[in-house]
């Protein structure tokens, strides 16, 4: 951040007084410019022993499988931002969402949510930021064209427990080696 939101002036990394943490703050308003995580929020379509994947059509990671999922919008819950970016993503409707997954990406400042939910039905077709999407069955889940790790993660945690029949809610740090 170079310039403040406010006023538009040069803004310079500081310690806000009572704070402990350098902040972006204005040289002169003096409004300080919180950076915060950012929320992803999407969900692991499911029907029957299938599961939902869409190619994405767009960077990062174009070409290569995920589940539907992107950033969270201000004025909506979790879930709602799920099934909306479920229905942008794959033209599909899912009802049942239950909180399943969470992931912490502190090196890029993310924080990921995901939900199991049952498509409503089978009419589903890529959106705007889909190539193709596609139900799969587990042997043939493209595992070598997945897009980001939390995807790995989310669908191996899901066809382990699926064999148990409980789904408890995972959290994992993805945590990038240096």
């Amino acid at each position: 951040m170079k310039f403040c939101s406010q006023c538009g002036e040069g803004v310079t990394l500081a310690i806000p007084e009572g704070d402990n943490r350098e902040r972006h703050v204005c040289n002169a308003c003096s409004t300080i410019h919180y950076q915060n995580p950012r929320i992803i929020t999407g969900t692991l379509p499911v029907y029957d022993d299938q599961i939902l994947l869409c190619k994405r059509a767009i960077e990062p990671r174009h070409g290569l499988w995920t589940l539907p999922a992107g950033f969270m919008e201000n004025g909506e819950t979790t879930e709602q931002g799920a099934i909306r970016e479920t229905w942008e993503e794959a033209s599909a409707n899912v009802n049942d969402l239950a909180l399943y997954s969470i992931f912490n990406l502190p090196q890029i400042n993310q924080v990921y949510f995901f939900y199991r939910a049952q498509l409503s039905d089978l009419s589903f077709g890529p959106g705007e930021e889909s190539l193709e999407v596609e139900l799969f069955n587990e042997d043939a889940i493209p595992w070598d064209q997945l897009a980001f790790p939390v995807i790995t993660r989310t669908l191996q945690h899901y066809l382990s427990d699926r064999k148990s029949g409980e789904f408890p809610v995972r959290t994992e740090d993805i945590i990038r080696k240096r």
